[in-house]
């Protein structure tokens, strides 16, 4: 199992910047209600379901949010959430995949529009990025939980593709369709991940410098106020050094 960087550049998390709980469990709530609705409510039966829930559990939200998200989805007075895909690119070339569940396609489609076109980026048609990116089953664990060689034990024990181990915790990565699966085996032995999510993984990544750097994360930071969006995905690696100028 080969070894590639870890995925801190990739994704831009929800809220990375100034983590709000409410919009964390407005989001992870949206997700849960959609796996609900898209399948049968019991975890046990529904695999999209099972890894709703496990995000939600490893942001700490309350078991009672969870089990309210699950009950809207056999309201049949609840707005119908759609998933949509977004892509475009920001600056310094930079490719990015837009994640939204939305009740008002135009309306989110012109957030998302709007947050790429006034901060240097350009809006794109779907399918212009996304080759550019693997979907993957991707679990985390923080590095406290075993040593490299006792994780890519278990892991390649679990059927998983790829193990990254270091100083930040271990990223292993899977095929889709197995994530759950694998997700099994490395509770067993290790206890609820941090996360546990489908994702888009660069197949590589682009080096932004100084001049681009604050502007493509102000795009991302715009793309995300968007109450919409579930997640971003974008190819950038900017260095360490970058990034404590731009903290400064």
């Amino acid at each position: 199992m080969a070894g590639h960087s870890q995925f801190k550049n990739i994704m831009f998390r929800k809220g990375a910047q100034d983590k709000k709980r409410a919009r964390i469990f407005s989001r992870l709530g949206r997700e849960i209600t959609v796996a609900a609705k898209s399948g049968l409510p019991d975890p046990d039966s529904n695999p999209r379901l099972r890894t709703a829930i496990a995000a939600a559990r490893a942001e700490n939200m309350p078991k009672d949010n969870i089990e309210r998200a699950i009950q809207k989805s056999q309201s049949a007075d609840e707005a119908s959430l759609e998933e949509i895909r977004y892509e475009g690119f920001g600056p310094g070339g930079v490719s990015v995949i837009v994640e939204a569940m939305t009740d008002n396609r135009n309306r989110t489609a012109s957030e998302v529009r709007a947050a790429f076109q006034k901060n240097g980026g350009n809006f794109g048609e779907t399918g212009s990025v996304s080759y550019q990116f693997d979907r993957i089953g991707s679990i985390q664990y923080p590095a406290s939980v075993a040593d490299a060689d006792r994780m890519l034990e278990v892991v390649i024990e679990s059927g998983a593709d790829d193990c990254v181990s270091g100083p930040d915790g271990h990223q292993i990565s899977c095929d889709p369709a197995s994530l759950h699966e694998v997700a099994a085996v490395l509770e067993a032995q290790f206890g609820d991940p941090e996360s546990t999510a489908l994702i888009w993984k660069p197949q590589i990544t682009v080096p932004v410098g100084a001049d681009d750097a604050p502007g493509l994360l102000k795009m991302l930071a715009a793309i995300d106020e968007s109450d919409d969006v579930q997640n971003i995905y974008a190819n950038y690696e900017i260095d360490d050094a970058i990034m404590e100028q731009l903290a400064v």
